[in-house]
């Protein structure tokens, strides 16, 4: 680390946060649901902002029909942001709404839900789509698209997709924009010139020139048409060649409204493809590779690099030549802020990436780094450092050792075509120091990293093939998970439980949860069409497709905790989590604090929240 940096460091630990200035983050409402359990009962859930105030309190009211509403606590709620009310009705309609308190006094209302008395007994709603013929929901992210200070939904819908691999046509990627209860915001179809399959289609939804409204980001070609019906490039162009790949032809990079879907600004995507065969062959060897496979590698990512506003990072390439080029949308216009490229196989960066990325703040200086697998891109555009552990399927990243300074990164890593090294390995986030190691010389296809045994603090640790539970140290200390796929924060105490498909489960204590009728995505992954703290109190939200494809079903937890935090999307490292959630192979988000067992209070967020403008 530099002397600048190391001051700014010490700094930071003496002053806290607000040494930086603030980072501008969306304006969320209360997020108020509430949910029928019984015949009498109804469990109610909102969001306290990370910019409330410690000593916030809330009254909850509930109006039923057009009486005089009632006030359902005695004295304000001071321990948590979640309610059970009893002793309910269902002969008309019951609307809640929350209302903060300050210093006695209270304010005003922010949103509201209403039961109709109709209500059925479930913990989730429906979102109608309009799926096209052929085609299933994928994966989605969440994001403001109205500045109505409440998520709306962007879904990649998939017709016939391949992996990079195989060859073939695909059918064109489309997107689509839902609010919550269903209306169809607009409509993006990416066209013939844009292949469908995990590894292309990488999309970023954010609010990315502070306006309170998302934008919508990804690689467009001629063809690619936005939501208001207009072409971007040459309709009548078709580049796909007699395997199905699209190794010609202009590449572009396209800013949509999240309003309306319109094409805003259009770029030429950096990097091009340059020589199709110098990307690299399997394991990073340089080896050529001219059918198109290494060549087609994206990933992408939202990162704030200069403190307060944030950049799109889209990416090429992963396991020989790889870049990051980094956007600014500012002001109506789209300019290129940096360029990362490895080059060639000289290169220690060369052939470290991912099927996937994370983003976080390793060195403390308030601005994001790019972890891209076994190495890392600083907010500057140049090498952080490099590990030399090369490729692999999955990565987290979070304080996942309270004992040891900072944020460590937990990574899986392939060892192809002969190659050795580590299965897994914990290292340091801001160095790359190698902390601890297994499975040497193993190759290593999926693993994990949280809090998930309820006794014990910190990190626990499992990958394929682990044959067992270990800590944040490497020690062996109980039997492994029944799933190595994704995670969620669901029941009352602060560990994480295991997402798998479509039901969840408690380490050592069993299946939670069923979602009935419903179906994950991408095939042996399992993963949901999101998971992300979307509405109620700090507990994720986990969003699957119904089994007929025509419905995305949003499920809520419905059980209570006297754990109060901050909604999770406050949180920088998680809310950016969730941007690149649906990145390559996707991955569960993480908060840049130690969220588990024997957690310390969350550290205030320093950030601004945007109010809207033109809504």
């Amino acid at each position: 680390m530099n002397l600048k940096k190391f001051i700014i460091c010490m700094m930071a630990c003496f002053f806290g946060s607000s040494l930086f200035a603030q980072r501008q983050m969306e304006k969320l409402g209360r997020g108020l649901i509430a949910v029928r359990q019984g015949a009498t009962s109804v469990y109610v859930g909102w969001r306290m902002l990370g910019t409330d105030p410690g000593d916030i309190a809330f009254n909850l009211y509930r109006k039923k029909g057009t009486q005089a509403a009632v006030k359902l606590n005695q004295a304000p709620l001071v321990n948590s942001t979640n309610f059970v009310d009893t002793g309910v009705a269902f002969d008309q309609s019951n609307t809640y709404f929350v209302k903060p308190v300050l210093k006695g006094q209270e304010g005003g209302s922010v949103n509201t839900f209403t039961l109709m008395p109709a209500a059925p007994v479930q913990q989730y709603i429906d979102i109608p789509l309009h799926t096209p013929a052929g085609y299933t929901p994928n994966d989605a992210s969440a994001g403001d698209l109205d500045g109505d200070g409440e998520y709306e939904i962007v879904l990649h819908q998939t017709g016939r997709a391949r992996d990079n691999s195989s060859n073939g046509l695909t059918d064109p990627p489309i997107f689509q924009a839902y609010k919550m209860d269903g209306t169809l915001l607009w409509e993006i179809n990416l066209g013939i010139n844009i292949r469908d399959g995990a590894h292309y289609t990488q999309f970023m939804l954010y609010d990315l020139d502070g306006d309170g409204i998302a934008e919508f980001a990804c690689k467009t070609a001629d063809g690619s048409v936005d939501g208001r019906g207009k072409v971007i490039g040459d309709q009548t162009k078709d580049w796909r060649n007699r395997n199905g790949k699209i190794l010609d032809g202009p590449e572009y990079f396209t800013i949509f409204s999240g309003k309306t879907g319109e094409a805003l600004a259009t770029k030429d995507y950096i990097p091009g493809r340059g020589n199709v065969g110098a990307w690299g062959g399997g394991g990073g060897n340089g080896k050529n590779d001219s059918i198109g496979n290494r060549v087609d590698r994206f990933n992408a990512c939202i990162a704030y690099l200069d403190v307060v506003h944030p950049s799109v990072v889209m990416c090429r390439g992963y396991y020989g030549r790889t870049v990051l080029a980094a956007w600014d949308w500012r002001d109506g216009k789209l300019s290129s802020r940096w360029v990362f490229d490895s080059k060639d196989g000289s290169n220690p960066y060369s052939g470290m990436g991912n099927h996937n990325l994370t983003v976080a703040d390793v060195d403390g200086d308030g601005k994001d780094e790019i972890i891209y697998g076994s190495m890392c891109v600083n907010d500057d555009g140049k090498g952080l450092y490099t590990t030399g552990l090369r490729h692999g399927d999955a990565i987290h990243v979070s304080d996942l050792d309270p004992e040891h300074a900072g944020l460590e990164v937990f990574g899986i890593h392939e060892l192809e075509e002969g190659t050795k090294g580590y299965g897994v390995a914990v290292f340091d986030a801001k160095s790359g120091k190698i902390l601890w190691h297994g499975s040497d010389d193993e190759d290593v296809g999926r693993g994990v990293a949280d809090n998930i045994d309820s006794t014990r603090v910190g990190a626990q640790l499992w990958w394929a093939g682990s044959k067992g539970l270990y800590d944040i140290k490497g020690n062996r200390i109980g039997v492994q998970p029944v799933s190595v796929n994704f995670l969620i924060y669901l029941d009352g105490d602060a560990s994480r439980e295991l997402l798998d498909g479509n039901h969840i489960h408690k380490y050592n204590g069993g299946r939670l949860f069923t979602a009935v009728g419903c179906l994950s995505n991408n095939g042996t992954k399992s993963t949901p069409v999101l998971s992300a703290d979307l509405f109620g109190d700090w507990r994720e939200e986990l969003i699957l497709r119904t089994a007929d494809n025509q419905n995305l079903r949003v499920y809520t937890t419905t059980i209570p905790t006297a754990i109060r935090c901050y909604t999770l999307m406050h949180d920088p490292q998680y809310r950016l989590s969730i941007a690149w959630q649906n990145d390559g192979y996707n991955q569960p988000p993480h908060t840049g604090f130690y969220f588990g067992y024997g957690m310390k209070k969350p550290p205030v967020p320093n950030i601004i929240l945007v109010e809207p403008k033109n809504k």
